[in-house]
């Protein structure tokens, strides 16, 4: 239905505007000024602040532009006297109890109370009482509180009940005694709660990590692109004296809107780490030196020209750049080394040759809050992808049916039809959706209108992730519903494009002599190693990974951070860059390339990891390696591509294989373990962010209650689990969304790191 236009005056200037919007959205977006507090376009209206007070014809008294709808023939006018009064007096009574600590106020600069105050306010106040003063609160490690400040405009509240799921904030009390706070003294534990800073028009909530760094003055905003998940949330990183001091949202309502994750907020952090490496080092004979970036690209490229191409493995994070992967494998190719690959948290191969040559969304990221149905298969999209999950939230509150499959019961805010299954039964459990003409699942995708089949990241570590792709892919063929991934990484999607994979080069083109997958090299047989960006906690078996990578001879990691651990592995330390200190470009699961350029310079010696892939292929002597900038990298990517659509999920559909995982039951002490990666574990600069790793909570064995039961354990009894030769003890916790016969024990942590694989076969018993 065509919308209806009417018009309107504001300040005796005719508009046209759609009936019924509200006064304050078209004044906007017609240039008119009009001051608010608690009104923000994507928050409902509250009305309870009243500075957008506006004269209006035939109105005695003035009306809030926020909460009046247009009509045909409406005229209002926002800076007569009436208007001017009415602001004057409201900007009086928001003041009379707030303090005048501007100039120790986080907010000072940016303050939306001090610029109203200014252009609406009075030069006096007639208010000479004691101000009230209200206790402040800790919230936990990611915001900072000074609630004496707060004017009660109930954003941070609307905020979490509207847009995260959670109303972690509230008013207690009434009229001058109204406090804003969280309820019983708590924590806020939203993944999105860092946006409620922004949202605060006042100095109330501000960013605990970046507290008296600097004026909002003195800081330099740079425009980039989030490198935490595969959104690619768009962000300023604000610099202060070449030093990253913050992240904040940058507005693009095609990606992240006005949102992002405390994840991309305050993963800044991570940059300035101890573990940093400021200068090249070698290893030799056990003793770590600091060396020349001469005599380290020359120790470097004779190890690379005396290795023995089939015995190397290159193993690349897909957190890196498009530039950096697409230099990465042509420097690994040119000295014809096949064993590259990007995958390190993937263990199942055996579909490879038929997956598609970009695995990715399959639609628009603004698509997604559209659909009717959604069928989501291996996936804790809240925690893997907020800003996603944020879509899926809206469409469900639009009355879409959201379902999933999963190895364990996620927490969702929204209403999920969700089946929790052990890992070895989810093959069986989408088989039997396909095999059933009336199951629940399958009708409700096939009377969507728009509907989607998604598999997420939990479903790429299954050990039977070939099987689940097919089983999805039917699926979405069967019922009609577009087929999608929730790509893993901030440049999944471009790491395919560059060619990190063993069987296809750049733009998905053939490979006459493929290599072979990360599982099948990972092994000592490979004696050198060339490791971009990547960890252990990246590998979906860090023991494994650990003992592969100690027993080779060389390993070159070209990486911005070493701890202890890659210390005692590694025997070349070239020290790389962040995202905010080089240019660069992602790819996001939608397919869209998005470039940015860097905010600083690298600390120390660091150099931009390009540029540091590009002169060791120069060193090493690989023809036609004299990239200038990472504009002709791109651009060379784009003529390989030569308009080629590689973002297309098409599928050779194999046959689906069965699936046989250990775990037998609580009986004889075997289960099989669930290791979903912690949402705050997931990159190099997320695990080193203090602020971030504060808010992970104590890590637990979750055990179904008919198993603790059987083992004769409650809350907090300490547990004996094994995973092959290794072993960790860790306290319990009853969890009626674990399936039976298995055992929740996240991986990417330190203390899971010491195990095996994130799925397969755990021992575990009570201790003592």
């Amino acid at each position: 239905m065509a919308e209806e236009f009417v018009t309107i005056e504001i300040n005796d200037q005719p508009i046209e505007a759609r009936k019924g919007a509200m006064l304050i959205d078209v004044a906007d977006a017609n240039g008119i000024s009009i001051p608010r507090f608690c009104y923000h376009k994507k928050l409902s209206i509250a009305a309870s602040c009243r500075m957008c007070l506006v004269e209006m014809e035939k109105s005695w008294k003035p009306v809030p532009a926020c909460a009046t709808p247009v009509g045909a023939g409406m005229k209002f006018w926002t800076r007569t006297d009436k208007a001017r009064d009415a602001q004057k007096s409201i900007m009086e009574f928001l003041l009379i109890n707030h303090p005048l600590d501007c100039p120790i106020c986080d907010q000072g600069g940016e303050c939306e109370l001090q610029d109203v105050s200014v252009a609406y306010g009075s030069c006096k106040s007639n208010y000479a009482e004691v101000k009230r003063v209200v206790q402040d609160k800790d919230i936990g490690p990611l915001i900072a509180t000074e609630m004496t400040r707060c004017i009660q405009c109930t954003r941070c509240v609307r905020f979490g009940d509207e847009i995260a799921g959670m109303r972690e904030m509230g008013g207690v009390g009434r009229g001058d005694r109204l406090e804003i706070g969280t309820y019983i003294e708590k924590s806020l534990k939203s993944e999105l709660s860092g946006n409620v800073i922004d949202l605060c028009p006042v100095g109330a909530l501000t960013a605990k990590p970046s507290r008296y760094k600097a004026r909002a003055w003195e800081l330099q905003a740079h425009d980039a692109i989030a490198p935490h998940d595969c959104v690619g949330s768009n962000i300023q990183v604000h610099t202060f004296r070449k030093e990253v001091v913050r992240s904040v949202p940058r507005e693009n309502d095609a990606i992240n809107e006005c949102w992002i994750s405390d994840r991309d907020r305050f993963a800044y952090q991570g940059i300035y780490s101890p573990e940093r490496i400021e200068k090249p080092m070698l290893k030799r004979d056990g003793i770590w030196y600091t060396v020349s970036w001469q005599q380290a690209l020359d120790a470097t490229a004779e190890i690379l020209r005396s290795a023995d191409p089939a015995r190397t493995g290159a193993l690349a994070s897909a957190a890196s750049t498009l530039e950096e992967l697409y230099l990465f494998q042509r420097l690994m190719r040119g000295l014809n080394v096949r064993n590259i690959d990007h995958r390190l948290g993937q263990t199942d191969f055996a579909d490879q040759d038929a997956a598609p040559i970009c695995p990715y969304l399959g639609m628009p990221l603004g698509e997604l809050e559209k659909q009717n149905a959604a069928l989501l298969i291996g996936s804790n999209v809240r925690q893997e992808q907020p800003m996603l999950n944020h879509r899926l939230r809206k469409a469900a509150l639009n009355g879409a049916k959201v379902m999933a499959v999963n190895p364990r019961a996620f927490d969702f805010n929204y209403d999920v039809a969700q089946q929790a299954v052990a890992p070895a039964a989810m093959v069986q459990a989408l088989q039997a959706m396909l095999d059933d003409p009336d199951n629940s699942t399958m009708l409700a995708l096939k009377n969507a209108e728009h509907a989607v089949v998604l598999l997420g990241n939990v479903a790429v570590q299954h050990p039977a992730f070939s099987t689940l792709r097919a089983l999805a892919n039917q699926i979405a063929q069967q019922t009609g519903a577009t087929f999608g991934y929730l790509a893993e990484s901030s440049n999944t999607v471009g790491a395919w494009v560059a060619g990190v994979v063993p069987h296809r080069l750049s733009a998905g083109r053939e490979l006459k002599q493929p290599g072979v997958p990360v599982s099948e090299f990972l092994n000592e047989s490979t004696r050198t190693f060339v490791l971009l960006n990547a960890e252990l906690a990246d590998f979906a078996n860090p023991q494994q990974a650990m003992q592969v990578l100690s027993a080779a001879d060389n390993v070159i990691a070209i990486t911005p951070f070493a701890d202890e651990t890659v210390r005692k592995y590694a025997t070349v330390l070239l020290p790389g860059s962040t995202f905010a200190e080089s240019a660069g470009t992602l790819c996001n699961t939608e397919g869209r390339w998005q470039s940015f350029k860097g905010a600083t310079e690298p600390v120390g010696e660091a150099r931009p990891t390009w540029k540091i892939l590009r002169v060791l292929g120069n060193t090493v002597g690989v023809p036609d390696f004299d990239w200038m900038g990472t504009e002709e990298i791109v651009a060379e990517l784009r003529l390989e591509l030569d308009g080629a659509e590689v973002c297309d999920n098409t599928y050779k559909n194999p046959s689906p294989q069965p699936l046989s995982l250990k775990g037998r039951g609580a009986e004889d002490g075997e289960f099989q373990r669930i290791g979903d990666v912690e949402m705050y574990r997931t990159d190099l600069l997320v695990r080193r962010a203090k602020a971030l790793q504060a808010m992970i909570p104590t890590t637990v064995v979750r055990l179904n209650p008919q198993d603790a039961d059987t083992l004769g354990v409650t809350d907090g009894d300490t547990l004996k689990v094994r995973q092959g030769e290794f072993s960790v003890t860790l306290p319990a916790q009853r969890d009626v969304g674990i399936p039976a016969g298995c055992a929740g024990l996240q991986a990417g942590l330190e203390i899971s790191a010491v195990l095996g694989a994130a799925f397969g076969s755990i021992h575990i018993t009570k201790a003592g």
